[in-house]
């Protein structure tokens, strides 16, 4: 347990602490209590930094959204051409999004809590709007939101499902949604 001296890198410590928690036993089985002892502070601490469990979980989803998005865009980014765009969506589905067990427990309890929960849902429909935004680099707008909700899909399945997931059907897939770009969509090149 830290004592009383300065400890500058204590906020960060119980947000990475929530979401190991949060990975592990769910938000249902995340307390301040289990979140200080992780982190190794008092638990005054948690209210000094965090105005309650509410804010922490945002901050805790927030920078976990945030995360995945960066990768997102810098993935499609890289792309040069609509060949290449699509070997990213496979590439995302397969290689770069929720590839752990810890990335998929967290975006399902994101979506759990966006279920119920307005300010949930707004994070992830900025989430899906910064999602679609890199799309839109290759795709023009009703592909994109096509091809968002297809690797969302694929990436859910890939990881519950008991056999592997073939790399080949999310190729597949991705081409026959990508086949015909709408008139003057930015894929026409």
């Amino acid at each position: 347990m830290a004592t009383g001296r300065v400890d500058p890198e204590r906020r960060e410590r119980i947000i990475a602490a929530a979401a190991d928690l949060i990975a592990e036993e769910g938000v249902a089985g995340t307390s301040h209590r289990k979140v200080a002892a992780r982190a190794e502070v008092p638990l005054g601490s948690m209210t000094y930094h965090f105005a309650g469990m509410d804010e922490l979980l945002r901050e805790v989803f927030s920078r976990f959204a945030q995360d995945l998005s960066r990768r997102f865009e810098q993935r499609l980014a890289r792309a040069r051409n609509l060949e290449e765009a699509r070997e990213a969506v496979t590439a995302l589905v397969h290689d770069e999004l929720m590839t752990s067990p810890r990335e998929l427990v967290l975006t399902h309890e994101l979506y759990t809590l966006a279920a119920r929960r307005p300010a949930y849902r707004e994070l992830t429909r900025a989430w899906m709007l910064r999602s679609r935004r890199a799309l839109e680099l290759h795709f023009d707008p009703l592909t994109a939101r096509q091809v968002d909700a297809l690797i969302e899909g694929l990436t859910i399945h890939r990881a519950l499902e008991l056999e592997p997931h073939d790399r080949a059907l999310t190729a597949d897939a991705v081409a026959r949604i990508t086949a015909v770009p709408s008139p003057g969509g930015p894929a026409a090149g």
